[in-house]
């Protein structure tokens, strides 16, 4: 009784929704009502294999996703490190300051990005003000990299949740049994902290890497056409080209690619090797 109700949303929100997506990705066009039956075809796929430019994008869109979720992940373990192991009685105080841009509009805090590293923006108008440099830079934005740094900040606070989770198990006396040995900080952190909490940076990884590989706001905001991903594909087909079947046909195979990443990445790390520890 009490797993009917989630089980059942997920049915109807996510798994309905693949399969209806799948369905349409074998139509060769929209004639007809939806749900119109029709005779399936591989029309949709074979486009996408004789488009070498929609292959491209799909991988450089994944490593895209990968840096960022490797860089979120890397400067949200000192947050969650910190609010587990330093904050004391303030540890509900900061991890609420953390969660605070949660508060505001996901677009408004991607625009500000556009502020701040705009040619009139904040950063150039520091620098040009302290003579740094005699002119704005405009690289600066509308290219992959503002993507990756916008996505970065975004997903940042995501990322030290699990860690934080998985940080909150760490028993604070392993620390001290580990200094009873004569384990320097450093190597107590490498040998006791850090493998205890693989299983949050994991978590935290693929938390960011999944979402960010079909992302396609951001990168419309701040990228620019230098940053395009293949979100922003797949978006095009569905609104101003409106070819549903073949932006069906993109966003399963962006699916099975982030499937089979996932997977094999997950096989190379052995997530049980860090739980059993």
């Amino acid at each position: 009784m009490l797993l009917g109700p989630p089980l059942v949303f997920l049915l109807l929100f996510l798994v309905l929704p693949l399969l209806l997506m799948a369905a349409l990705s074998f139509r060769t066009d929209l004639s007809g009502q939806l749900l119109a039956p029709f005779a399936p075809t591989f029309k949709q796929y074979a486009q996408f294999v004789d488009t070498p430019n929609f292959l491209r994008l799909l991988l450089t869109s994944t490593a895209l996703a990968a840096i960022v979720g490797f860089a979120a992940t890397l400067l949200a373990y000192p947050l969650a490190y910190f609010l587990r192991f330093k904050a004391g009685n303030r540890a509900t105080m900061y991890l609420l300051l953390l969660l605070l841009p949660f508060w505001t509009s996901y677009l408004l805090r991607v625009v500000s990005w556009r502020l701040m590293l705009g040619e009139n923006g904040i950063i150039n108008s520091v620098l040009v003000g302290a003579g740094i440099i005699a002119e704005p830079i405009d690289a600066l934005l509308y290219n992959r990299a503002a993507v990756v740094v916008t996505l970065g900040y975004v997903w940042i606070p995501f990322a030290a949740l699990p860690i934080l989770a998985a940080l909150q198990r760490v028993d604070p006396a392993l620390h001290e049994a580990a200094a009873d040995l004569y384990a320097p900080p450093m190597a107590g952190f490498r040998r006791v902290t850090l493998p205890l909490s693989m299983p949050g940076v994991i978590v935290a990884f693929f938390m960011v890497f999944i979402p960010t590989v079909g992302e396609y706001v951001t990168p419309a905001l701040v990228g620019g056409t230098a940053g395009t991903m293949y979100g922003n594909i797949i978006s095009d087909f569905f609104t101003r080209a409106a070819n549903w079947p073949f932006g069906s046909a993109l966003s399963m195979i962006m699916l099975v690619v982030t499937l089979i990443f996932s997977a094999v990445a997950l096989k190379l790390i052995n997530v049980r090797r860090f739980v059993q520890l």
